[in-house]
Order: structure tokens, then sequence, then C-alpha cells
């Protein structure tokens, strides 16, 4: 147990920031930029902190605190601290305060956007801390609301539709996901992690799940399996997060992206991986073949596409099949725990992190391009930008180039270890996701080359503002990491490399 609750600061700061924009009588739109920037950064120094007070050679849950909730449901308010949850808030600690900035010339009511966003900021830090199914899905659900609200109220003209297919598909994914923790309360009576996990090693979940009936086991990891699987989402349950990226403003586009799409990843690390180990091992090689979807159609449809938010969309959907693509290779039939496993892992762990920055940087980019041509965002709209913009079009190439895998920035780290991974444990995969790797390079460098290179066409021939303000610094900053864990990778790979060896060697 831990004296001082600074999970429960780190979890609440966000909160407390957006009731105080809500309660001060007299609040304008400069201060309430301003104390939604504070209120998101402070999760930022709270993470900084904590990361220099972390045993990086422990594997287990650290800060933790737990304290008697529902008693009537066995219920704990029970936070805690792994390697996993530590790289993912500091992801939300420095893509939040970076959306923000992205968005400080939101003309239209700023104090609500900030009360909504630093909310779903909150949210985001509960599902990566609790360890308690309830308040973790209390977390997990109410993080839809202020999205749906920022996505519908300061979106694009197609806002409201894709708003409402955000929130009818992640709903309905979460009430299979509620059902199976329901028949698991039901089997156990517990709702805790750990002690569910502890559980399911021993075989005892799945037995006490057995005896509620023959097809129970299965029923209900298949239900958790769909829940998740629409929040990251796995192909084909992918389809409403095309518009609902493209159609969000540029910041919450970049929160979408950088962090609410990890709280999927998450969710197959700390549950669905722990809980139904046989059952995932069962499923293994369709739930393969399902990444593969997701990496090479993924791909495949970015090429195609026209309009730039919804290519960087399609590219998110490829990238995060790949972190898919390597859990599910470690869970296949006849796959060694060794090396390759923990290559594997380690890759989809390091590729969480890296996409959240390189993503969040194109969305930044393609709203800047937006914005520079009078709402269009065409790949036809653009011609000839760097020689208008040649620190913009420079800032950009590093997001495109990391994105990309190129080696010395950040990306190519992830998807080294997860090729190297998959390849050891399932090599026809790694090979059919080349085709996903191939389509990538293609249209990425089709659309720096006729966006950015060529004769100033389109929006580019005027008038084409050089970056500045916020959204230089943002993007300064953001390609300042790519290097950084590109070059240095252990930076990140010390703080969860313990767990992830605990992991390869209790697989099944």
């Amino acid at each position: 147990m831990n004296a001082c609750p600074i999970l429960s600061v780190l979890v609440f700061a966000p909160f407390a920031g957006a009731a105080l924009l809500a309660i001060l009588p007299r609040c304008g739109p400069g201060l309430s930029r301003a104390l939604s920037l504070a209120a998101s950064l402070s999760t930022l120094a709270i993470a900084l902190a904590l990361l220099g007070s972390f045993d990086r050679g422990a594997a287990g849950y650290q800060f933790v605190e737990r304290h008697s909730w529902v008693s009537s449901l066995n219920s704990h308010y029970s936070l805690g601290l792994d390697g996993l949850s530590l790289v993912l808030v500091l992801l939300t600690g420095i893509v939040a305060p970076a959306c923000l900035l992205a968005s400080w010339r939101q003309p239209r009511e700023p104090r609500l956007f900030g009360i909504l966003f630093l909310a779903a900021q909150g949210c985001a830090l509960g599902v990566f801390l609790a360890l308690d199914f309830f308040h973790w899905f209390l977390f997990w659900e109410l993080s839809l609301v202020p999205v749906f609200f920022l996505i519908k109220l300061w979106g694009g003209p197609g806002a409201g539709r894709a708003a409402v297919q955000f929130v009818v598909y992640t709903l309905a994914g979460s009430a299979f996901l509620l059902l199976g923790f329901a028949a698991i309360y039901v089997a156990t009576g517990s709702l805790d992690f750990s002690e569910l996990a502890r559980l399911a090693a021993s075989g005892e979940l799945r037995a006490r799940l057995a005896g509620l009936g023959l097809f129970w086991p299965r029923a209900v990891f298949l239900g958790v399996l769909l829940g998740l699987a629409v929040k990251v989402p796995l192909f084909p349950f992918h389809t409403w997060l095309p518009p609902a990226y493209a159609e969000a403003p540029t910041g919450v586009s970049m929160f979408l992206t950088g962090i609410m799409s990890k709280m999927g990843v998450y969710g197959f690390l700390r549950i669905l991986w722990p809980l139904f180990p046989a059952s995932l091992h069962a499923a293994a090689i369709p739930l393969v073949w399902l990444a593969l979807g997701g990496v090479v159609f993924g791909a495949f449809a970015a090429m195609r596409q026209g309009d730039i938010k919804r290519m960087v969309a399609y590219s998110s959907i490829n990238h995060l099949s790949y972190c898919l693509l390597a859990l599910f290779a470690v869970a296949a039939p006849a796959s060694p725990a060794g090396p390759a496993a923990t290559a594997a892992l380690s890759g989809a762990v390091l590729q969480m992190f890296n996409h959240g920055l390189s993503a969040a940087a194109l969305f930044l980019c393609a709203g800047i391009l937006e914005s520079r041509a009078g709402g269009r965002r065409g790949i036809g709209d653009f011609g000839g930008v760097r020689a208008a913009a040649p620190v913009f079009a420079g800032l950009c190439g590093i997001a495109l180039f990391s994105s990309l895998g190129l080696p010395g920035l950040n990306g190519f780290v992830g998807e080294f270890l997860i090729f190297r991974g998959v390849f050891g444990l399932v090599p026809w995969a790694a090979g059919i996701a080349c085709l996903g790797l191939l389509a990538t390079a293609v249209f990425l460098l089709t659309f720096w080359q006729r966006v950015f290179h060529g004769p100033r066409a389109g929006a580019a021939s005027g008038e084409f503002a050089e970056v500045s303000g916020p959204d230089l610094g943002v993007l300064v900053f953001l390609a300042a990491l790519m290097i950084l864990f590109g070059l240095l990778p252990q930076l990140l790979a010390g703080i969860y490399n313990p767990l992830v060896t605990a992991w390869a060697s209790h697989l099944p």
C-alpha cells in the first residue's frame, strides 16, 4: 500500500481542472485555455515524478491504492502502476497537452471544450490504472460521453453521424464486455484483476465458468474479446474509426488515435491475456488472420484515400493491427516461450507508445493543411508545400518517416521487434504482414511527393503561411521525441522489460 495516494491525484487532476473551469464565474477564452493546459500538463509532471520513483527491476504493481468501495459486490477502489501502465500514462501526459495546444485557436467555446477534453483525459488515465473491473468499466464507458460531444460540437460537416456511429459501436462492444464480467462475477464473486488472473493461472476460473454451463467459458471469452476488439479496433470491427477520426477536430483526432485507441490494446494485455490464456490459445490462429486483415487491408485502404485525414485514420488501423498481430502470434499454438515471444510483446508495447506520437503528429499536420486550405484536405488540393513552408514540410516529414519505420526514428524499433518476434513464432504471418509494410511505403511516399514536392499548386500556390505558434511548438516537441526514442529506445524499454520477461516466462 502507498501512503500518498499519488495515483488518485494523477487520475483526478484533469477532473479537478474540468470542475474548476465549470465553477469559475468569469472565465474568458484565454484563461480557459491556460487552465485547461495547466490541468493537462499536471499529469505529465506527476507521471515524471512516478518515473523517478519507479522500481525498474520489479514486474509487479507499485504505488498500489486499495480501499473497500461497494461491499455488496466485493468491489474495491484499487489502483496500481506497472511498466505497461507507466508507459501509457507517460504517453497520455505527452499527447493530451499537445492536443490542447493544437486546439489553441479553437474559436468556439474554449471553456466547454476544455471541460470535456479534461474529462476524457481523466477517464483514459483511470482505465490505465484501475485494477478492479467495476471502476475500470466506469472510466471505460464515461470516456465516451465527452468524446461524443467533442466530435459532434466541434467536428466537420459529417460530425453528427460520425459521433453517433462511434458511440453506438463502442457501446455495443461494451455491452458484451459487461455481460462477460457479470458471468465472471457470478462464478467467482470477484472483480479484482489480480485475483482473477490468479484463478485463471490455476485453471480455477475456467472450471468455475464451466460450472455455469458447458458453453460459458467460450461465451465469456468471446464477449470480452468483442468488447475490446471494437475499441482498438480489430478488423472487421473498424468501420466506425475512419469517419470519427476524419470528422473530429484536429486536437480530438490526435487524442483518439494517440490515447483512446491504446485503451483497447491495453485491455487485451491487462484482461484478455491473463484471464483467458487457454481460450486465447485456442482462438489464436483465426485472430492472427483478423490482425493480418487490419495490417494489409488497412494499408491498402489508406492507399486508396484522397482525403488526408481518412488516409491517416486507415494508417492507424494498420499500425495498431501490428500490436494485435504480435499478441496473437505469441498465443498461437506451438508458439515457444523465449526470445521470440519476448521480442513480440516488447515490440507491441513499444509500438503503442511510438504510434501515439507519430499518429498524433500526422493528424496535426493534416489539420494544419486543412486550415491553410480553407477546409479542403484532399491530397489533390496541394502541391509544392515544401517550397512555401519548408519548416512545416521538414517536421511533417519526420512524422511520416517515423510512421513508415525509417531506422533512426522511433517507429522502426517497435516494428522491428514485432516482426522479429512474429517471424520466430508464426513465420507465414510475418511474410503476409510484409504486404502491409509495402503498401504503407506506397501511400505515405505518395502523400509526401504529391503534397510537399513538385510545382506549387492548389492551396500552396497562394499565400501558404509557415507553421508557427503552438502548432510549431507541438510539432518540434513530438519530432524531437521521435528522434530521441528512435536513437535511445532503451529509455522506454527499460521501464517494461521485467514485466514483458515475466509474461513470456509464464506462457501456457
